[in-house]
C-alpha cells in the first residue's frame, strides 16, 4: 500500500472551535477519499491560530486575577494537538463510518527533538500570545526572561524560536500504527519542541517548529512515496500576482532551487512549503512531493492539477 504524509494548512482547520469542527468535516472527506484510492494516510497539521488562542487565554487568566498558573508554551502546544486531533479523528471516523469503511483513526501527542544550539534560539522571530503595552512587556520580561517585540503598531508580543526538527520521538509508535492500517494524526503544529538533556531525558522548550518541515521529516523517516502539502492554492506559481504569473505543473529539484534563489516564493507563505518539499525529495530514495489545495487533492494525485517536485 502506498504511503502518503499529508500536511494540512490552516485553511483546513479554521480559527475557532465552531469553525474548525465545521471545516474538518470537509477535510475528513478528502482524507477518506485518499484512503479509498488505496493510500496509507498519515496526517500532520498546523496549529497557529489554535496554540495562539490557548496561549492567549492562559496568559490573560494568569495576569488578570483568575489566579491560574502561567502555562509554558510547550504545554500550550500539547493542548492544541489534543484539541485539533480530537476534531480530526472524530470527523474522519464519522466519514469512514458513513462509507462503511472499517479503519482505525488515532491522534498521537508527538514530541519533536530540536537542537538546543540551533541558531534560531539566538534569533527569536515567531510571535505568540497576547499583546501588551511596553510597560507590561518590560515587567514580564524582567520577571520571566521572555523576549518581546513591537508587532505592527498593535503592542508588544512575546517571540520564540523556530528551530529545525531533528528527530520525531514517537516515530516508532506512528510507524506501528500506520503499518497496521490506521490513519495516524501526528506532528501537530510541527510537534511539541523538546531538547535532549545530557542524561537522555527530554525537556520542552518555548519554540514553534514549522509543520511542513516536520511533516517532511516524518515522510522521509517513514519512507513515504509522497509528501502532500495541502494549502489554499491548486498550484504553485512563479511571478505570483504579476501579469506574467505562471503556474508550475512538474518541476525538478534543481528548478525548485533556482526559483527559490530568484525570490519567487514568499517567506511567510510558499517558501517554507517549497523548502519542506525540497528537503523530502532530496533525502528520499524515490519520493515525490505535491503541493495543491485541499479541494483538489484527489485530482492532483491523478495528475489533473497540483505542483509536483521530484529529482
Amino acid at each position: 500500500m502506498k504511503r502518503l504524509v499529508i500536511a494540512l494548512g490552516g485553511n483546513a482547520l479554521g480559527n475557532n472551535p465552531e469553525e474548525q469542527l465545521n471545516l474538518v468535516k470537509h477535510t475528513a472527506k478528502t482524507i477518506v477519499d485518499l484512503c479509498e484510492e488505496g493510500y496509507n494516510v498519515i496526517v500532520g497539521h498546523g496549529n497557529g491560530p489554535q496554540v495562539g488562542m490557548i496561549n492567549l487565554a492562559m496568559d490573560f487568566a494568569s495576569n488578570n486575577g483568575a489566579n491560574t498558573p502561567s502555562m509554558p508554551f510547550a504545554e500550550c502546544g500539547s493542548m492544541s494537538q489534543g484539541y485539533i486531533g480530537y476534531h480530526l479523528q472524530q470527523s474522519i471516523k464519522n466519514e469512514l463510518n458513513s462509507r462503511k469503511l472499517n479503519k482505525n483513526v488515532v491522534s498521537v501527542v508527538t514530541q519533536v527533538v530540536v537542537d538546543k544550539n540551533d541558531e534560531a534560539f539566538k534569533n527569536l522571530t515567531k510571535p505568540v500570545g497576547m499583546f501588551y503595552t511596553k510597560e507590561e512587556a518590560d515587567k514580564i520580561a524582567s520577571e520571566k526572561g521572555f523576549t518581546f517585540v513591537e508587532d505592527a503598531g498593535r503592542g508588544y508580543r512575546r517571540v520564540v524560536a523556530s528551530p529545525q526538527p531533528k528527530k520525531i520521538v514517537e516515530l516508532d509508535t506512528v510507524k506501528q500504527l500506520a503499518d497496521n492500517g490506521s490513519i495516524v494524526i501526528t506532528v501537530g503544529g510541527g510537534g511539541i519542541p523538546v531538547i535532549e538533556k545530557e542524561d537522555g531525558s527530554l525537556q520542552g522548550v518555548a519554540a514553534v517548529i514549522d509543520k511542513d518541515k516536520s511533516s517532511a521529516k516524518l515522510a522521509k523517516d517513514l519512507d513515504a512515496e509522497m509528501l502532500v502539502i495541502l494549502t489554499a492554492v491548486d498550484k504553485v506559481c512563479i511571478n505570483f500576482n504579476k501579469p506574467n504569473q505562471k503556474e508550475l505543473d512538474n518541476i525538478s529539484l534543481k528548478e525548485a532551487a533556482e526559483f527559490k534563489e530568484q525570490g519567487h516564493f514568499a517567506k511567510g507563505s510558499m517558501l517554507p512549503k517549497i523548502e519542506a518539499c525540497m528537503d523530502f525529495v532530496e533525502q528520499s530514495t524515490n519520493g515525490k512531493a505535491l503541493i495543491t489545495s485541499l479541494e483538489k487533492a484527489k485530482d492532483a494525485l491523478h495528475g489533473k492539477t497540483g505542483t509536483i517536485i521530484q529529482k
